[in-house]
């Protein structure tokens, strides 16, 4: 920018020494070369605060690391790299042998303990039943044991007679608490529901939906529209649930990523960066054209700045590195549609905070200078 100013004034001047016929003497060229340099000097700072400028940009957009929910073999990858899909687009598949396995297994177990549950009040009915008997015997054995006690007292009976009928009234009492505690258990197994359901028949169901849930994820699909970049992936590969590895990129095709980018501006223009100023954006690829957008954020935190906790005091060397503000800059131009840029391409971008509006027009000119400079580049 700096030496664009420089030759526009170096022009100026041949033009007025030409035009005047200003003669050049000690005097002259002197003062043409310190009124420049003190009068570029205080456009460039005025300029340079109010209309920040960078030249460190790149178009910002997310991918996202596919991992499979299954440990197994991959049987297909019907996905090809660089072609659009839409969300639920097959990616891949995992061998679903043990995953339908594990679910046919469930469902076995889950109607067999749902027959269970249903014989579970006749069980109780059946439990009542044998308690009604119980007492029924142990009031048959009380009374005879009453009755042989009383004609042992009379002489009609031997000790012996006696202890026999008490020891059967004690067993038939003892029935009769057993019974007592088969129908509770009965009871309890009954009333133990979980969301309407028995306890067991519950637990099988959650496995089952587990079960589904890892059979349904042999199959990976899409999670949006987008399209994976480099398909690595062939068959008979061993896809694992660790998540460590992602065995793909997915680029998502969202609007928003497609018009994002992010710019490191200066600390010093920090003042002159709010959203909902205007801005504009110029990129090597597109040499000679300028376009419109907006500042949408500027991210409140500095990269370089961020420090963890750990087991150790900070050093001059840790706060020595002094980073740049992340903008957040939307292009809004709709003439940017008709070319194609892949996906992180490099942009400059400059804001326009509205303050002394009259140097806006210098900053203007420059960068659309400098897009035309594009034009020209060297490869070594």
């Amino acid at each position: 920018m700096e030496t664009l100013l420089l030759l526009c004034y170096a022009a100026l001047c041949v033009i007025i020494f030409k035009v005047f016929r200003i003669p050049l003497n000690k005097w002259t060229v002197p003062t043409a070369v310190l009124g420049g340099i003190i009068f570029i000097s205080l456009i460039i700072l005025v300029m340079n605060y109010n209309y920040p400028f960078s030249d460190v940009g790149k178009q910002a957009y997310r991918t996202v690391p596919i991992v499979s929910q299954n440990r197994g073999r991959v049987i297909d990858v019907p996905v090809k790299p660089n072609t659009l899909l839409q969300k639920g687009d097959v990616l891949f598949r995992i061998d679903p042998t043990l995953a339908q396995a594990k679910v046919d297994d469930l469902k076995a177990q889950v109607k067999a303990a749902s027959q269970d549950a249903l014989s579970l009040d006749a069980g109780l009915d059946q439990a009542r039943a044998d308690l009604s008997k119980a007492i029924a015997d142990r009031d048959k054995a009380q009374r005879e044991y009453a009755r042989y006690n009383e004609g042992h007292a009379k002489g009609a009976f031997s000790d012996q007679m006696v202890d026999t009928r008490r020891q059967t009234y004690k067993a038939t009492d003892a029935a009769v608490v057993a019974a007592r505690a088969k129908v509770e258990q009965a009871q309890n197994n009954l009333n133990s529901v979980v969301n309407g359901q028995n306890t067991k028949v519950a637990s099988l169901l959650a496995q089952l939906r587990e079960a589904e849930f890892r059979l349904e994820n042999t199959v990976v699909r899409a999670p949006s529209a987008g399209y994976v970049s480099n398909v690595g992936l062939r068959e008979g590969t061993m896809s694992t649930a660790l998540g460590l590895a992602p065995v793909m990129t997915f680029v998502p095709t969202d609007a928003d990523s497609q018009n994002s980018y992010v710019a490191a501006f200066r600390q010093n223009s920090v003042q002159r960066l709010k959203p909902g100023y205007k801005a504009e954006l110029l990129f090597p690829s597109i040499p000679g054209t300028v376009f419109s957008g907006e500042v949408v954020e500027v991210l409140p935190a500095i990269g370089e700045s961020q420090f963890q906790g750990q087991g150790k005091l900070l050093t001059t060397a840790d706060l020595s590195n002094q980073g740049r503000v992340l903008v957040k800059v939307k292009a809004n131009d709709p003439r940017l549609k008709e070319y194609a840029l892949p996906q992180g391409t490099q942009v400059e971008i400059a804001v326009y905070s509205g303050h002394f509006k009259e140097l806006s027009l210098i900053r203007k000119i420059l960068i659309r200078m400098k897009s035309w400079e594009n034009y020209v580049f060297l490869d070594h």
